[in-house]
């Protein structure tokens, strides 16, 4: 089974486009969204959900009001000001990072620390096969460790039913989702655009490939927006001795099959859809 994480350094490159297109294209994987924050994969594929599954994050302060005094030490000495009293104390769960302070230093022992659920995973079956995804709640936190929680039940999957790939939609950026998205990779495909911000982050994101040991490639989706800056990008990637796979050209098109939840490549026969399609190709080919 081989791994390609799509990533980006920034959002809006264009990498879930991509993403499923090879889902349409491939044969024998299964597909992950690992960008649990935000997830958009789904708005393509059009998943029907199998599985349902609670994700639980760090645990959040209770107060039992039944043993509370309202003496007010936990909220003198709460940093991020989660503890309210209005007009008993209670707990704000958005502000709360789960320290775990205010239980410990509760003289009555008032203040436990349970469980929060933070979000789900699904378990989905589309056209195009099987695909595991999350949603994470708002401004919840461990972002990471449902990815790595999404990603593993991806894996037994595809080793269930001896699949090839595993296609990874991963999140923008740089920190930790997009590390365990890119933890045990065969192969990190870059998608990045040729603009100034593009271009600094897609150097971010290959950085970061880098340092964890995993093989890099790279895309320049909507090259023809400014040529000067793709030749620079294709330049530094062969300088660099990074796989250079190819530019895919703009064109609203991608747009229309956006909003039909259809694939690209699927949508129509044009030169971004040629494009991909040799991509795709010579992945399959790099990756035997």
């Amino acid at each position: 089974m081989k791994k390609i994480a799509i990533v980006s350094g920034k959002g809006g490159t264009g990498k879930t486009i991509i993403t499923a297109s090879f889902a349409a294209l491939a044969k024998r994987k299964v597909m992950v969204d690992c960008d649990v924050d935000a997830a958009d994969l789904h708005l393509i594929l059009s998943p029907k959900i199998k599985e349902k599954h609670e994700f639980k994050g760090w645990k959040k302060a209770l107060i039992d009001l039944d043993i509370c005094t309202g003496c007010g030490i936990c909220r003198d000495i709460c940093r991020f000001e989660a503890i309210i009293p209005d007009p008993y104390f209670h707990i704000d769960s958005i502000s709360c990072e789960g320290c775990g302070l205010c239980s410990f230093i509760c003289p009555l022992n008032a203040i436990t620390m349970k469980d929060n659920l933070a979000g789900e995973w699904y378990v989905s079956e589309t056209r195009y096969g099987p695909m595991v995804h999350a949603k994470l709640g708002i401004a919840e936190e461990n972002s990471g460790k449902l990815v790595t929680l999404v990603k593993m039940n991806a894996e037994m999957i595809a080793e269930k039913g001896d699949l090839d790939y595993l296609i990874i939609d991963g999140p923008p950026g740089i920190g930790c989702p997009v590390i365990a998205t890119l933890s045990r990779a065969d192969l990190a495909l870059v998608v990045t655009e040729p603009t100034l911000p593009g271009i600094h982050d897609m150097e971010r994101i290959i950085g970061v490939a880098r340092h964890f040991g995993v093989r890099v490639s790279c895309v320049i989706n909507k090259f023809d927006i400014n040529l000067e800056n793709s030749a620079k990008i294709e330049n530094w990637c062969k300088s660099e001795n990074i796989l250079f796979l190819g530019k895919i050209p703009f064109d609203e098109i991608v747009t229309h099959s956006l909003v039909k939840k259809t694939p690209v490549v699927e949508y129509y026969e044009g030169e971004v859809s040629s494009k991909i399609r040799d991509i795709w190709n010579y992945l399959e080919k790099i990756l035997g």
